[in-house]
């Protein structure tokens, strides 16, 4: 496990599968009933349906084709012919089935809402630059590259610095001792990192640190207690603002649903 804080984002927008249900089969003339096998798929779907689930696979990459459309026909044809079937096994009158109906027709609207209310929110260029400068500037201008060797007692690590003392491989010592089950099998090895990426206690020692240097003391931290070695430093190289630009981008839009909703809240009265 990489010890690194990180930033939490509203993930508001709901990903929904599924389409609105048919209409029902019309009753056939009472001279010549039909068999239900023999319904014409138009009687089935609505056109308006058809369009909207083309208009997702166009969405998603897939060229508007005849034959995609063939398929997606038959789809809902078999959709429906299914949806009938369960509606008459009275599944629609299940009430847990109704819940569960309901919270999807309701993520549905939530889902459009906050794609209308986001898209009238649209931040331009300099405002994403603005937030690139603030990010960059509070990353730093140096990486660190570290190892480090988490144990859950200081105890423990006051006996692995002994061993470092006397001569013992600090990737030995890792390998065999660590509790960071994303570096232990490295000898430690976090990779380049800016010292913001680390829980404070352990960005403090590590920049405090000489190339080639351990912690002589355990270091704690929410995690439990490290013995860290600065392995090297390096300026930073921030990616180019066009090169995140999409995340930024991200970043803000889930930040205007964030704030949205607080005002909602407070509107409602919920704290």
């Amino acid at each position: 496990m990489k010890i690194k804080t990180s930033l939490v984002l509203v993930t508001a927008l709901i990903a929904v599968s599924g389409i609105a249900s048919a209409q029902t089969k019309r009753a056939a003339p009472a001279a010549a009933p039909a068999p239900a096998a023999a319904a014409s798929s138009g009687a089935l779907f609505s056109q308006a349906q058809l369009e909207l689930i083309v208009k997702e696979r166009v969405a998603q990459g897939q060229p508007d084709t005849p034959e995609l459309r063939e398929f997606l026909k038959q789809e809902l044809v078999n959709r429906e012919l299914l949806l009938r079937a369960a509606k008459a096994k009275g599944l629609d009158r299940d009430a847990t089935l109704r819940t569960q109906m309901q919270v999807a027709s309701d993520t549905i609207l939530i889902r459009s809402y906050l794609n209308d209310y986001v898209s009238s929110k649209q931040v331009g260029d300099d405002v994403l630059k603005k937030e690139y400068e603030q990010i960059k500037a509070g990353l730093g201008d140096k990486e660190y590259r570290a190892r480090h060797i988490l144990v859950e007692k200081k105890e423990e690590a006051d006996a692995l610095i002994k061993q470092l003392q006397s001569g013992a491989k600090f990737e030995d010592l890792a390998k065999a001792n660590s509790k960071d089950p994303g570096s232990k099998e490295n000898g430690g090895d976090l990779d380049w990192a800016v010292p913001s990426n680390y829980v404070q206690p352990f960005s403090e020692a590590m920049v405090k640190l000489e190339k080639g240097k351990y912690t002589p003391q355990p270091v704690q931290s929410p995690f439990g207690f490290h013995i860290i070695k600065l392995e090297d430093v390096r300026d930073a190289k921030a990616p180019a603002f066009d090169e995140v630009k999409p995340q930024l981008a991200q970043r803000l839009q889930g930040k205007i649903v964030e704030d949205h909703l607080m005002e909602l809240r407070t509107k409602a009265g919920v704290k």
